[in-house]
């Protein structure tokens, strides 16, 4: 049978049943899964951030779980809990767990290594942010291959990587295909323009309406997000 969510004491019951089963399924039976729920249900329910990033930290060192190590990585990017704000620890967690196939940290380690500001990296890789951005945007992960895509339409400060508007396009349409609507919206303005592609005015038209469309859909998204919180209060 369900939690009746309605009965505030079944609520809490279960929830404290919940932490019971994840901490044995963590510190007896050794589970790295379940080490990490342990970590979101220390963060989410019982808001001990202390102990969360311990756990977080311990099931990435020890077991090598990629989601822990992107969640300790980003407890160090910010200083949450008692971790201290270090972009240097944060950027070696990510690596950790980009290495593991977190697509999402991935992400970060190459912003980390290509952005110049003051969160980023002082002693920056170059190659190894732009290996990092190509390999989530390989993954298939939207907001990778729409990043890829704008280093190629304004290219790198430093000349690593040359303006290149056929690859912007490229990379642009993949983002577009996966759900980005900020790509989608260069892609019509390539077409538009005849950027890194052939001028055409009726696929300008077909990608800005569905650049649209993806706006649209995102409110609507946020909109259900809102009213289903409000219903929480």
């Amino acid at each position: 049978m369900g939690v009746n969510l309605k009965d505030e004491e079944e609520v809490k019951q279960y929830l404290h049943n919940l932490g019971i089963e994840y901490r044995f399924g963590c510190y007896q039976e050794k589970k790295p899964e379940v080490c990490h729920l342990l970590g979101d249900y220390l963060e989410a329910i019982k808001k001990d951030f202390d102990k969360a990033a311990k756990v977080y930290k311990t099931n990435c060192d020890d077991y090598n779980f990629g989601k822990s190590c992107q969640k300790f990585g980003n407890y160090s990017f910010v200083g949450k809990g008692n971790t201290t704000k270090d972009t240097e620890v944060a950027f070696k967690y990510y690596k950790k767990a980009c290495d593991l196939g977190e697509t999402k940290a991935c992400f970060n380690v190459g912003v980390l290594n290509i952005l110049d500001t003051k969160n980023s990296r002082k002693e920056k890789d170059y190659a190894l942010g732009v290996a990092s951005l190509h390999k989530c945007c390989d993954d298939n992960d939207a907001h990778c291959c729409f990043y890829v895509s704008t280093m190629f339409l304004q290219g790198l400060k430093n000349g690593f990587i040359e303006k290149d508007m056929a690859k912007a396009y490229s990379f642009s349409l993949k983002a577009c295909d996966l759900g980005s609507m900020q790509a989608c919206a260069n892609v019509s303005q390539m077409y538009q323009r005849g950027d890194g592609v052939d001028k055409n005015e009726d696929l300008a038209e077909k990608y800005k309406k569905k650049a649209l469309e993806l706006q649209q859909q995102t409110f609507k998204q946020q909109q259900l997000e809102f009213q289903q919180g409000t219903e929480r209060v």
